[in-house]
């Protein structure tokens, strides 16, 4: 049995996974609520809380699968990246237990993690590379080729904004609070998607585009900056009354720019790839739209289930059965990483 930890932003979560893959048990404590007063997530806030958690989420975990510490033959963790006091206590964490028994320990990066999501068996997994795999999240937003199950290569990115932190700063805009992907989503459904010409959306293209802006899309790198910036001014140049009677056509439209960014680019990289296969992971993979559009690509998808795309520790523990597996003592020195690869 594996026990996965991840903390790398504002979840606590500890899970247990067979090394076949089997979820034995997942808990995710999340802080949503708590950050919600300040619009976004505040790092030591985050930090402090996760200190306060981490051993109820992990004891919880061993409690729903009838295991106890002396049944764990491998301990994981997010190594990065993420908030890095908040990454540290989960790994901290995990080392310890794993020191205390002398166990084998997987550092994890958590964008692995995202991936391995759909390795984890049930609700129509695992699913097995070659793939091309979509990741978008409130602080990543990529497109990697998947050809094994212990790494990836990263064929777009985002050059600003991930999509998650767009629709997030989007429901803010809207008055929607934080987080506010759902919201957002909620609204959107009584709208009409056409109604505003943002940024790559489908109203977009059908009154023209510039040749600068079509360039750009051939590429598979995002932006979510620029439909940013155009929800913004067209919430300055409607009244207040009509923006409050517009609200639900402003998210709609909003909402399928995002998703259409996202389709446009994976369908080129399924394209390119020559795989012809698509997972997805991250939280924004729980937008409801993107999925519908997403199986209107018409080739072999896998979408983990809801509570597999937000971050979470079974994710982490799935990604371990593939990783190294460091001997104690070596993975004592090993320390967090912010952003980017790790050291």
């Amino acid at each position: 049995m594996i026990l996965g930890i991840e903390t790398s932003c504002d979840e606590t979560a500890a899970a247990l996974v067979t090394r076949d893959g089997e979820l034995a048990a997942s808990v995710v404590a999340s802080q949503a609520e708590l950050h919600a007063r300040f619009g976004g997530v505040v790092p030591e806030i985050a930090s402090r809380h996760h200190l306060e958690l981490i051993d109820a989420v992990i004891d919880e975990a061993l409690r729903r699968a009838g295991l106890t510490l002396e049944g764990i033959e491998l301990v994981a963790a997010t190594q990065g990246p993420g908030l890095v006091g908040a990454l540290l206590v989960g790994l901290s964490a995990a080392k310890a237990l794993a020191a205390a028994r002398e166990l084998p320990f997987a550092a994890v990066d958590h964008l692995q993690g995202h991936v391995a999501a759909n390795f984890v068996r049930g609700d129509g997994g695992p699913f097995e590379p070659p793939f091309v795999c979509l990741i978008a999240s409130g602080g990543h937003t990529l497109l990697a080729h998947v050809r094994s199950h212990d790494g990836f290569e990263v064929v777009g990115s985002t050059l600003d904004d991930a999509a998650g932190e767009a629709f997030d700063k989007g429901a803010r805009m809207l008055g929607l609070g934080y987080p506010g992907g759902a919201a957002l989503e909620a609204l959107a459904a009584g709208g009409d998607q056409t109604a505003f010409a943002f940024p790559g959306s489908p109203a977009e293209r059908a009154r023209g585009r510039s040749p600068s802006r079509a360039a750009f899309a051939e590429g598979l790198d995002f932006s979510f900056a620029g439909v940013k910036t155009a929800l913004l001014y067209a919430l300055r140049e409607l009244p207040e009354a009509e923006r409050q009677e517009r609200a639900a056509d402003l998210a709609a439209s909003y909402q399928a720019a995002i998703v259409e960014s996202l389709l446009g680019r994976t369908a080129r990289a399924l394209e390119a790839s020559g795989l012809g296969r698509l997972a997805v992971g991250g939280g924004v993979a729980a937008n409801g739209e993107l999925r519908r559009r997403l199986g209107g690509l018409e080739v072999p998808l896998h979408v983990p289930e809801r509570a597999l795309c937000t971050d979470n520790a079974a994710m982490i523990a799935s990604a371990a059965r593939f990783a190294e597996r460091l001997e104690y003592p070596r993975y004592l020195a090993l320390d967090a990483y912010a952003s980017g690869e790790r050291g």
